[in-house]
């Protein structure tokens, strides 16, 4: 019995990764669904649900419960294993940063309390966001498999340097990819067989859309595309056919730099009216009359002010202004990507959620024929995306490999 196990697996090994990607992604449920979506033998697909599950990664319940009304033997249920391993997940913004603990299916497993005070040193907060998640990991006990970083920057491909950190004064081209794995080093966060993690580094806004397609609202989306502002700045990314579209060296869909408003505010590109600069945070506060607190982040307070004070006609006045000019820029990237579905995170959501229609509308008659009015707009359903994004990057190697990854 052993040995006919052992063989059906080494036919199936190729697929532990697909396998442990339709799981983790939420695609295959039950081993019936696993053994349609890969295309194999039940047998087959049984030895890949226990290989994974012998590894540490899911939980196959052999004796699901049937449901009402169903014949025949209920497939093996298939989830993530409730222990299981975790990577560190790490994002730095305008405000400060966040570190978290992620498990498979893109689980929240903890996370450490931001900080609202950002160095100038990008070493020193690159430190100091590593050691917060060492000490997650030291709280938790759990095993680490990778580690991944969001910034709000372009991160250039292959060095991992980030060309513009503007909105943390930083100078262009910092080597955030080496100075993240120095810091887990220094931090000592090893992988499995006490070996020392390469730290993965992206944009934020393009992390945070590999996580909303795989576990948000872009799931099952073949085009989906991105748009967000979070405490500074816009972004946007391009997901292609399952596949997160970063150009030929990393730095696609630098949509912040689309001018909405040629008249407008100054850019930091050194252009005028681009979206970066008129339908963020502080582009909103400003519109809506109020000034900017110094003690709690900008995003936050737009939130704030949207969710409470909506019906206050200065509110509402600035607020439709925003979403007029996000409108228009939405709708010269629908010309252009022709996007199957739109999502919106950051203070974009709450804008969307505030008054649907009108951005709707707006894109749809500014945009080719008014085709795009078809095309679903939808808030973000993740709160944490951009740090879920982080820790997508950093389980990509075992979801390619997991045999390898795991040592």
């Amino acid at each position: 019995m052993t040995q006919t196990r052992t063989t059906r697996l080494e036919r199936g090994r190729g697929a532990l990764g697909p396998a442990l990607e339709l799981v983790h992604t939420g695609r295959a449920p039950t081993r019936a669904v696993l053994t349609a979506e890969l295309g194999v033998t039940r047998a087959t697909a049984g030895a890949v649900a226990a290989e994974l599950e012998a590894l540490g990664l899911i939980q196959v319940d052999a004796r699901p419960g049937a449901a009402a009304g169903s014949q025949g033997r209920p497939s093996h249920r298939l989830g993530i294993a409730p222990d299981g391993p975790v990577v560190l997940a790490a994002q730095l913004h305008a405000d400060g940063f966040r570190a978290a603990l992620v498990g498979l299916g893109g689980r929240m497993i903890a996370t450490a309390p931001a900080c609202l005070a950002v160095p100038p040193d990008p070493a020193q907060i690159i430190d100091a966001v590593v050691e917060a998640g060492a000490g997650l990991l030291r709280e938790t006990g759990r095993r680490c498999l990778g580690a991944g970083l969001a910034m709000p920057s372009a991160v250039a491909e292959p060095e991992g340097n980030a060309l513009n950190p503007i909105h943390l004064s930083w100078p262009a081209g910092v080597p955030v990819r080496r100075l993240f794995t120095e810091a887990l080093a220094k931090a000592d966060v090893r992988g499995p067989g006490g070996r020392l993690l390469d730290g993965h580094a992206g944009n934020d806004i393009n992390l945070a859309a590999l996580a909303e397609h795989r576990h948000g609202a872009g799931r099952g989306a073949r085009h989906l595309l991105c748009v967000a502002t979070g405490h500074r700045g816009v972004g946007g990314a391009l997901v292609l056919d399952g596949r997160l579209h970063t150009g030929s060296s990393g730095l696609a869909l630098e949509v912040g730099h689309l001018t909405v408003n040629p008249a407008g505010l100054p850019c930091f590109c050194g252009s005028r009216g681009c979206l970066d600069v008129e339908v963020d945070p502080l582009a909103f506060l400003t519109a809506a009359g109020r000034k900017p607190g110094p003690d709690v982040s900008l995003l936050r307070q737009s939130a704030d002010l949207l969710r409470t004070e909506y019906t206050d006609p200065a509110v509402r006045a600035g607020a439709e202004l925003i979403v007029d000019r996000l409108g228009l820029g939405l709708a010269g990237l629908v010309n252009i990507l022709n996007p199957d579905r739109i999502v919106l995170g950051g203070l974009h959501r709450e804008l969307l959620n505030a008054d649907p229609e009108r951005l709707r509308a707006v894109v749809a008659d500014r945009s080719l024929w008014g085709r795009s009015g078809s095309v679903p707009i939808l808030p973000s359903t993740l709160d944490h995306s951009s740090l879920i994004g982080a820790a997508e990057a950093a389980w990509q190697p075992v979801l390619d490999d997991p045999l390898a990854a795991l040592g």
